[in-house]
């Protein structure tokens, strides 16, 4: 049995992820919480976009995102072939982080998309952030390629399955 459950997000979740959004580490790698919730807000209703809530035992823990990775045009995403999906994802209950979990709901995320047609899963921590680097790993995302966005350096990581 999987204890963990990804369900949509919904406006309902705002007033919870804007709480997670001020916990230390997702203001360390994601930034203002303002801001960041402002755009989960605006992407509520984007089609492109699908967010999800993430549960363990029926506690609603993290959030992840994944979105075709042509959708928003980014340089480092151009070498991935048609049909790739890319996440961002966080834990916004710091209890939760440091015991797994990380790595856990994002393969299963991973291997879900890639079994409604993804051809690859890419993500793509900072190049800094060490720890959702060995998460990534543990879930079977690899690569190790320094690539430059919009935020700074990160290390290009892709789940093949």
């Amino acid at each position: 049995m999987n204890l963990y459950a990804l369900r949509p997000a919904t406006p309902a979740d705002l007033p919870m992820l804007r709480r997670w959004l001020t916990a230390p580490d997702v203001v360390l790698w994601w930034g203002e919480p303002e801001e960041q919730a402002r755009l989960l807000e605006e992407d509520l209703d984007n089609p492109l976009m699908t967010m999800r809530i993430v549960s363990f035992d029926g506690r609603p823990f993290a959030y992840a995102q994944d979105y075709a990775a042509d959708s928003w045009p980014q340089a480092h995403f151009a070498g991935l072939p048609p049909g790739a999906r890319a996440i961002d994802a966080f834990i916004g209950k710091p209890d939760m982080i440091g015991q797994g979990h990380g790595g856990a709901f994002l393969r299963l995320l991973a291997q879900r998309l890639l079994e409604e047609g993804a051809t690859v899963v890419a993500i793509d921590p900072d190049v800094e952030n060490l720890r959702a680097r060995r998460a990534y790993a543990r879930a079977g995302f690899a690569g190790e390629a320094v690539v430059q966005t919009g935020e700074g350096p990160a290390v290009l990581m892709t789940f093949q399955g």
